[in-house]
């Protein structure tokens, strides 16, 4: 038996540079993330469609999600499994495409973790875990794309 969830968000078109979207170079492509009791997140759209590099965009989000969901199982799962594990992150790309109609999608993800585990640990064990994550991720389950893993490890 499955349970629904429901999220939630608010987004704030903040781009009206007054005459709102009169002309198509007359506007800002940025917006807050507003999620209630939650840090605002000011976003733009893509650097290559004009938008600001300083800011999030939706791309950068989508891949920084799909990362954190296998981060997140790959503790919970470690965990279960015994291996501890002291230290994670991820450098995490993806390549997307765009069409001549300016229609874009990802292509393909692939998540890099450097993980660090304390010496002695079944690296063969810690590195299989991987494999399970895409059947349990929320992200990961929800995306139309591959997404592969090249994961490293250190003792530490």
């Amino acid at each position: 038996m499955s349970t629904e969830h429901t999220y939630t968000s608010a987004i704030l078109w903040t781009g009206n540079r007054g005459e709102g979207t009169r002309t198509y170079r007359g506007y800002d492509r940025t917006w807050e993330i507003r999620t209630p009791g939650k840090p605002v997140v000011s976003c733009s759209n893509d650097p290559l469609l004009g938008g600001d590099p300083a800011l999030h965009n939706p791309e950068d989000l989508l891949l920084s999600a799909l990362a954190s969901c296998h981060m997140l199982w790959y503790l919970h799962l470690a965990s279960s499994a015994g291996i501890a594990v002291l230290g994670y992150e991820d450098a995490p790309e993806a390549v997307g495409e765009t069409e001549r109609s300016g229609a874009g999608r990802f292509l393909r993800a692939t998540l890099r973790p450097k993980i660090t585990v304390p010496a002695g640990t079944d690296l063969t064990k810690a590195d299989a875990i991987h494999h399970e994550i895409h059947k349990v991720c929320y992200i990961a389950r929800s995306v139309n794309f591959p997404v592969s893993f090249e994961a490293s490890y250190l003792e530490g």
